[in-house]
C-alpha cells in the first residue's frame, strides 16, 4: 500500500511539475508549485505513514544517519523520469522529509536566459566562477547548464564535488567524474585537495561552506583550473565580502589580493513567480575587469555595485535592474520584484516613477534611473 503511495506522490510531482514534495505528520502531502505550497486532497499522514514513506526511498546509510544524527540527505533516480534530492529529518519525534525534483533534461544557458557573457567566462582556462543566491534560487540548475556546455564543446576533465549529486552528467566531449560527499569522499575540502591530483581542467565545488573549502577553491583557481563554486549570498558585492570575512583579519589582505586575480565572474540569482504561472530568474552579473580587481584588492568593495552599473558593455547587470526589466516587460509583479530586491526602497521609487511615465524610453542597464 505505502509503496504505491510514494510512486503515486512522485508521479504527481512530475506530472504537475512541482519543485518540491513535503511529507510531515499531521497534514496531507504538500507540493510546491511555482513557488507556492499546495496541499494534496489525500489523507492526513500518520507517524506510521511518514516512516513507511521514508523507508521506501531512503538507502540504509541514510536511515542509519537519521537515527544517529536526526537527519540525512541523499539523491535517487525515479525511473527514467527524473531524480530527486531528498532531505529526511526528525521533528517532534516523528519522521519528516522534503523531496526536490531534479529534471533529467539538462537545460541550456539560453533556456535559462543566463547573461550572454557567461558563455565566454566558462571558456576561461582558469579562475573562480561563483554562482550565488538563496536556497532554491536555481543555482544547481545554472551550474549544470554551464558544466553541460563545457562537456559538449571542450575536451576537458571535469570533476564535480556535490552533496548529494543532483544532475547526472554523462561523458560527452569531456570526461566527467562526479563525487558525492559522504559516499565517495568525506568532505568538500578533502575532495578538493585530492581533485587537484586528478589532472582536472574544471572543478565544481557544490558548496563553499567553510574556510578550508574556500581556501582550497581559491588556490585551485590560482594554479590553473577553472573552479565553479556556490555560496548562499545575495549580490556580487555581498559575495566578495562574505568570502573575505571567513578569513582571520591577519589573512584578509592576502585573500583580497588572491581573490582580485582569481575571480572571473559572479552570477547572483533569484527565482520569481512568473505572471501566468511558472518561474523566471533575475540575475546580477559581475565580470571581473581590472577596475573591479582594484576595488577588491583595495578593500573598496562598497563601490562594486556602481561599477556593475557602469559595466553594461562588459555584460554586467545589477539584480535590481534585472528585476526592474522583468517587471517593466510584465513578466513579474511589482511586489514580487521588491521582495527579491537588494535595495527595495530605490526599486519601489523607480517603479512608481515608471508608472507615472518618468522615463522616455525603456531603461537600459547603462542608465542610472
Amino acid at each position: 500500500m505505502e509503496q504505491i503511495l510514494i510512486e503515486k506522490l512522485l508521479n504527481a510531482v512530475v506530472k504537475q511539475n512541482a519543485s518540491d514534495l513535503h511529507i510531515a505528520v499531521g497534514q496531507p502531502p504538500v507540493l510546491r508549485l511555482s513557488g507556492r505550497l499546495r496541499k494534496l486532497d489525500t489523507k492526513v499522514l500518520e507517524p506510521d505513514d511518514t516512516m513507511a514513506l521514508m523507508k521506501s526511498v531512503a538507502p540504509p546509510r541514510a536511515q542509519q544517519e537519521l537515527q544517529e544524527h536526526g537527519g540525512a540527505d541523499f539523491g535517487f533516480a525515479f525511473g527514467d523520469l527524473c531524480r530527486f534530492r531528498v532531505s529526511i529529518f526528525k521533528q517532534k519525534g516523528h519522521v519528516g522529509m522534503v523531496l526536490r525534483q531534479i529534471p533529467n533534461k539538462l537545460l541550456t544557458m539560453e533556456d535559462l536566459k543566463l547573461p550572454p557573457v557567461c558563455k565566454q567566462l566558462v571558456m576561461r582556462p582558469r579562475g573562480l566562477f561563483l554562482v550565488t543566491g538563496p536556497t532554491g534560487s536555481g543555482k544547481t540548475t545554472t551550474l549544470a547548464s554551464m558544466i553541460n556546455y563545457i562537456n559538449e564543446t571542450q575536451d576537458h576533465h571535469i570533476i564535480t564535488i556535490e552533496d548529494p549529486i543532483e544532475y547526472y552528467h554523462p561523458h560527452k566531449k569531456s570526461t566527467v567524474n562526479q563525487r558525492e560527499v559522504g559516499v565517495d569522499v568525506p568532505s568538500f575540502s578533502e575532495a578538493l585537495r585530492r581533485a587537484l591530483r586528478q589532472d582536472p581542467d574544471v572543478v565544481l565545488v557544490g558548496e563553499m561552506r567553510d574556510l578550508a573549502t574556500i581556501e582550497a577553491a581559491i588556490s585551485a583557481a590560482e594554479t590553473g583550473h577553472l573552479v565553479f563554486g556556490t555560496l548562499h549570498t545575495t549580490g556580487a558585492q555581498g559575495t566578495v565580502n562574505r568570502i573575505i570575512d571567513v578569513f582571520p583579519t591577519s589573512q584578509q589582505e592576502q585573500i583580497r589580493a588572491q581573490l582580485s586575480t582569481s575571480i572571473v565572474g559572479i552570477l547572483s540569482q533569484a527565482l520569481i513567480p512568473k505572471i501566468g504561472g511558472g518561474r523566471i530568474a533575475a540575475f546580477e552579473m559581475l565580470v571581473c575587469i581590472p577596475a573591479i580587481q582594484n576595488l577588491i584588492r583595495e578593500a573598496k568593495t562598497f563601490r562594486i555595485n556602481s561599477s556593475i552599473q557602469t559595466g553594461a558593455k562588459h555584460g554586467m547587470v545589477l539584480l535590481d535592474d534585472s528585476l526592474f526589466n522583468l517587471w517593466h516587460t510584465e513578466q513579474i509583479t511589482a511586489e514580487d520584484a521588491l521582495s527579491k530586491s537588494n535595495l527595495p526602497d530605490d526599486l519601489a521609487r523607480r517603479i512608481a516613477n515608471a508608472k507615472r511615465g518618468v522615463f522616455d524610453k525603456p531603461p537600459t542597464p547603462e542608465k542610472d534611473e
